[in-house]
């Protein structure tokens, strides 16, 4: 009974046997292909792209600013630290201004002095016009006055020879008198009272003569002079020269003051401009991404105090393939995708593109990449902004064709 059945469980054992590894290594060898090729194309191929869109690998980078004072000075105080929002016009630092009120103080002195001057000259210059309309007034009334009083001396001049010719005649006519009555009271022809008088007359006359000579020569020396006066107008006019020669000395210290006193304001404005510079504001919005000094510090002028980034003007830094280049243009659509969000396109648009072809920068191991020419791209992006932060790595994608993103397409990180 027992020998009958040995065959019958043994050949069903084979039978089982037979029929497992018939199908088990087949089906474990097609999962392996499927889990291969989900894996490829997972991780090794790249998307399908549609030929009006070219694709770029990056980092977000921005373009930094150092801020640093114009002028040199002891840092009082810095009101921001890394990591700071600030917006534009915002006091970032403040540098010590006692150097610069004591310019502005030695500017507002010399100034002070200056306009000194410059009054005082045009003061002067009022009293020496003053003095130059009288000198012309006086030089035409000395030149009048010595006119008349020469023709007034000619004139007393010439009654006084007059007056001497008539007293010399008749002085002559009593000397012939005097001589007559003395002969004829001699003869006795005439009384000797009558030749007494005669003589007498005769010596009277000669007086007369004597004092009428000496009018002659007054009315000369009036003559000699009121000809003399006739100088002084001259006199007058050398005076008024002498006045306009200080009048233009003292126009000259007005211009010399005026010069002074744009120098002072100068140098006044300059102190105030250098006072305005010790405030150190920022140029535009941004976050501070270095704080390079402290309070208490000496700076000298252009040294960095902090580095302004501006968040919100953040761009993609990639490259694309030299035979790609040709179809991309300034301003053209473009999307980046941050690592943090994937499946997010930000918007952007090209910025700027290299003028010249480089070889394959950073990081690239294998030699038949290395020889590879690139271009570098810049993508501006306009949205998400704060998420995008220098130093992250993206991916971005150009729209090179049309102006609208092809239908169903929802970023070559999707498919």
């Amino acid at each position: 009974m027992s020998t009958p059945q040995a065959p019958a469980a043994g050949g069903g054992t084979r039978g089982t046997a037979r029929g497992r590894p018939k199908f088990l290594p087949l089906i474990i060898v097609l999962v392996l292909v499927a889990a291969a090729v989900w894996a490829w194309r997972t991780f090794f191929t790249a998307p399908s792209v549609p030929d009006g869109i070219v694709t770029l690998s990056g980092r977000i980078e921005g373009d930094d600013s150092a801020i640093a004072p114009k002028v040199a000075g002891k840092i009082l105080e810095i009101r921001v630290r890394e990591g700071d929002t600030v917006g534009t016009g915002d006091v970032l630092a403040v540098l010590d201004d006692s150097q610069i009120h004591a310019q502005e103080d030695q500017a507002r002195a010399a100034l002070a002095t200056a306009k000194a001057q410059e009054q005082a000259a045009r003061d002067q210059i009022a009293v020496l016009e003053q003095q130059l309309e009288q000198n012309r007034l006086q030089t035409a009334q000395a030149s009048t006055d010595a006119e008349g009083r020469v023709r007034q001396a000619q004139a007393d001049l010439a009654a006084a020879e007059a007056n001497l010719a008539q007293q010399q005649a008749a002085y002559q006519n009593a000397v012939f008198n005097r001589d007559a009555y003395t002969r004829l009271s001699q003869q006795g022809a005439v009384s000797e009272q009558q030749r007494v008088q005669a003589v007498t007359a005769a010596e009277q006359q000669a007086a007369v003569v004597t004092a009428a000579r000496r009018q002659v020569d007054a009315a000369r020396g009036a003559l000699t002079a009121a000809e003399a006066n006739l100088t002084n107008p001259a006199i007058r006019s050398a005076a008024t020269a002498q006045v306009q020669r200080q009048i233009v000395q003292q126009q000259a210290m007005i211009g010399s003051a005026n010069a002074q006193v744009a120098q002072a304001l100068g140098k006044l404005a300059e102190a105030e401009a250098n006072r305005r510079d010790l405030v150190i504001r920022a140029p535009f919005g941004g976050t501070v991404i270095t704080r390079a000094a402290e309070p208490g510090e000496v700076v000298t002028a252009g040294t960095a105090i902090v580095t302004l980034l501006n968040l919100d003007q953040v761009y993609l830094r990639g490259f694309i393939p030299e035979g790609s280049i040709g179809n991309v243009k300034i301003g053209q659509r473009a999307h980046v995708y941050l690592d943090s969000n994937p499946n997010r396109p930000i918007d952007a648009f090209v910025l700027r593109i290299d003028p010249e072809a480089a070889f394959t920068p950073e990081n690239t191991y294998f030699r038949e990449d290395r020889v590879k020419q690139v271009v570098g791209v810049k993508l501006r992006l306009t949205g998400a902004f704060g998420y995008a932060k220098p130093g992250m790595p993206a991916d971005g994608e150009i729209l090179v064709r049309g102006t609208e993103w092809p239908k169903g397409w929802k970023g070559w990180h999707s498919q």
